[in-house]
């Protein structure tokens, strides 16, 4: 049986879709909690007319807003059963989720955590993530490191990972002074030390096209402590798989702020440990050969090309 996490913060608009989702999965053993963390958006006061329904299943839990890491936590500690699942207040699960994750655990019952593919959404439209697994694999074991670092598509994304209470437990859950990256620490901790189950198969909705301004993701810059670039790795310097992963999650998410000077140290820092001649040219280019002001104009150019592109699908599909 699963405990089901939500945390909920002004997410007025997409609350209802995700408990429905869960409510409706086709495998009824499970318990559905959501923890309010501090909303100012009365996100209870919009249900549809099926909201006396909703209320009988699901655990509404209040706090004062902490931040998603506590509120999913918090979440963990009231649960009653021994797997954990979470999801977002503005994602969604496939009516099969649940019971497909369930064969899932069956079939390999000493991994300490399983994911599954799933639907990226944007501008309504699906496209199944890019996750660097060969498409000819439907299920089994995976090296999440390897996988990872082909794509940088996340292969445990938090609404489509249940993960084992035990396990969440001793790991201490989510470290809720990060504000970006919570999920990537609790997974890498937790893949690196057990098996870890995947399911090549879509089965939950990341919706991209809800409002940012509530999402960890953006142009948004972070300070060292919250931000999971910038937190202390040196234990997994032996693992040359995650060595790998990581310098590429840094060659890629540390260029805005090498480029506005943001964090300074921590970057020169990060960056002199770099294999430069593992990773791809462009990047030694950004880092290592243009001046500052080429670069910022290079990415300029690009931002500005994306957006009249995206006009000009506007103007042909009008």
């Amino acid at each position: 049986m699963f405990s089901v996490i939500i945390p909920l913060y002004n997410k007025a608009a997409y609350i209802e879709r995700a408990m429905q989702s869960v409510l409706s999965q086709t495998f009824q053993e499970f318990e559905l909690i959501v923890v309010d963390d501090g909303s100012t958006d009365n996100p209870f006061a919009q249900l549809s007319v099926n909201a006396p329904e909703i209320h009988k299943k699901v655990r509404v839990i209040q706090q004062q807003n902490q931040g998603v890491s506590t509120a999913r936590n918090n979440g963990v500690k009231l649960a009653k059963y021994d797997y954990i699942a979470f999801l977002d207040a503005d994602d969604s699960w496939e009516p099969t989720y649940l019971e497909e994750m369930n064969g899932l655990i069956a079939a390999y019952p000493k991994a300490g955590i399983y994911g599954s593919s799933y639907f990226i959404v944007k501008n309504g439209k699906k496209r199944i993530a890019p996750i660097g697994l060969d498409a000819k694999i439907e299920s089994g074991l995976i090296y999440y490191c390897q996988v990872y670092s082909k794509t940088l598509c996340m292969p445990l994304w938090t609404g489509a990972t249940i993960i084992r209470k035990p396990i969440f437990d001793l790991e201490n859950g989510f470290n809720p002074r990060l504000k970006l990256g919570e999920d990537f620490d609790l997974w890498i901790r937790v893949a690196t030390k057990y098996p870890v189950a995947f399911l090549n198969k879509p089965l939950a909705n990341y919706h991209q096209d809800v409002d940012l301004s509530n999402r960890a993701i953006g142009e948004k810059l972070y300070e060292p402590h919250e931000h999971l670039l910038f937190t202390d790795y040196t234990g997994f310097n032996n693992n040359p798989d995650f060595v790998y992963l990581y310098e590429r999650l840094a060659l890629y998410g540390l260029l805005p702020y090498y480029l506005k000077g943001k964090n300074k140290k921590e970057v020169e820092v990060i960056l002199a440990q770099i294999h430069w001649d593992q990773h791809e040219l462009k990047y030694r280019l950004y880092y290592l050969m243009l001046p500052k002001g080429i670069v910022r104009a290079w990415f300029i150019l690009l931002k500005f090309g994306s957006v009249l592109k995206k006009k000009m699908k506007l103007v042909i599909n009008d």
